[in-house]
């Protein structure tokens, strides 16, 4: 478990105000999100891939290398654009189980998120979860994160559950991921 109360800095004062600042900012830039892919290499031919991500425009990577390294875990990603945007796309990305588990999560649960946010967090949680006992391994376990996923964010569909190849499955097949 992570110690949430590391900062860049010994001042209590100032280790509160950032951690208000990083929630603040995540309520607004940030993304808790799972995709269900397509994976041939699975038995069922789908993988989970759970994200923690902060995005913004290339002139404020600094916000983003202030929660990196609060964080002490993630990526910072540029996505190039081209169309008629004048900076591009930065993204801070935290992609592993571990630090997932071990440092968004509880840095999360100690300063819960104030907008809607707060519930595609609470079923990113699940989710990760689920994938820490294995129920992710089976078909039931997958549909059940499907239904997670698609109450996430912005509500699409899931192709998952749409799919005819997993209504010909039965829920005591494994997947191996």
């Amino acid at each position: 478990m992570v110690n949430l109360h590391h900062s860049m800095s010994d001042n209590q004062q100032e280790r509160l105000e950032i951690e208000s600042w990083i929630c603040g900012f995540v309520d607004g830039e940030g993304c808790f999100s799972v995709s269900l892919i397509r994976n041939q290499t699975t038995k069922h031919g789908w993988q989970l891939f759970p994200e923690f991500v902060v995005t913004q425009g290339s002139k404020s990577r600094t916000c983003l290398e202030r929660i990196k390294l609060f964080f002490k875990c993630g990526q910072i990603y540029e996505n190039r654009r081209h169309d008629n945007h004048t900076e591009h796309l930065l993204r801070y990305c935290v992609r592993t189980r571990h630090d997932l588990l071990e440092k968004i999560v509880p840095f999360f649960r100690a300063y819960p998120l104030q907008t809607a946010k707060r519930k595609d967090f609470e079923r990113f949680v699940k989710v990760l979860a689920l994938m820490e006992r294995n129920g992710h391994t089976t078909t039931s376990g997958l549909r059940q994160a499907a239904r997670y996923i698609q109450a996430m964010n912005r509500k699409v569909p899931s192709r998952f559950l749409e799919s005819s190849e997993t209504t010909r499955r039965t829920p005591s097949n494994r997947v191996k991921i």
